[in-house]
């Protein structure tokens, strides 16, 4: 078993709270998962045309699938031996973050839409003659069920998002996540692809931000935590 964290720095004030040793090996590989995957549909709507109201979701795709590799280059340089700086003790947490908010918020974010889009193109699947049309209706819906475990995930303390800001605004953050996911659907349900394309774009900034600030707290933390850590004593 690891030992305890130690939580009172020399100067006697508390130490800042780091996330838990996370193994890296499982994050390098969701990096492929995510490069690959959101990759595959990105081109499979560019084949079929419609850039209409394909267009913000392949956008969205190539984002999850290029954040992917964003995330493997700072997974890549964790490090934990003696020539380890700051930077590299916080790879791990920074390639989470990245992946967590700029690979698989796009990637939720684009896959209702996607549903609903290849379900209804008519380049996909033209209509025989005679066929009714039938709504999917609610069913329409279950792709974007995978929001309730991500914002339990988010929410219940195992994002790492949840190390680097207070949970007030934690709360607020994945609140607001959940709200644009929700109404760029909508809007693209209703075909009002330029209100689409503004909360989507709105999104997407508001997570580049909240992860330029997060990488740059991790590593603060970090570099605090090692300043004022008392000292193992040698054995």
């Amino acid at each position: 078993m690891s030992k305890e964290r130690p939580t009172v720095g020399t100067d006697g004030q508390p130490l800042p709270i780091l996330p838990p040793t996370r193994d890296a090996r499982v994050w390098a590989r969701l990096v492929r998962v995510m490069f690959y995957t959101p990759g595959f549909l990105a081109l499979l709507l560019l084949k079929a045309g419609e850039p209409t109201s394909f267009g913000i979701t392949v956008e969205l795709l190539m984002l999850a699938s290029t954040a992917a590799v964003v995330g493997g280059l700072f997974i890549g340089a964790e490090s934990d031996s003696g020539g380890a700086d700051h930077s590299s003790r916080v790879g791990v947490w920074s390639g989470a973050l990245v992946l967590e908010l700029l690979a698989v918020v796009p990637f939720i974010c684009a896959v209702p839409s996607l549903f609903h889009e290849l379900a209804n193109s008519t380049l996909l699947h033209a209509r025989a003659p005679g066929a009714i049309d039938t709504s999917l209706g609610a069913s329409e819906l279950v792709p974007a069920m995978a929001l309730m475990p991500f914002m339990l995930y988010q929410l219940a303390g195992f994002g790492t998002l949840n190390y680097v800001v207070a949970k007030p605004v934690n709360w607020g953050i994945n609140l607001t996540i959940l709200g644009a996911v929700v109404a760029s659907y909508i809007a693209n349900r209703m075909a009002n692809y330029g209100v689409e394309r503004a909360i989507v774009g709105l999104l997407v900034l508001g997570m580049g931000a909240t992860v330029l600030y997060g990488v740059l707290q991790l590593k603060r933390m970090q570099a605090d935590y090692d300043r004022r850590c008392p000292h193992k004593e040698e054995k």
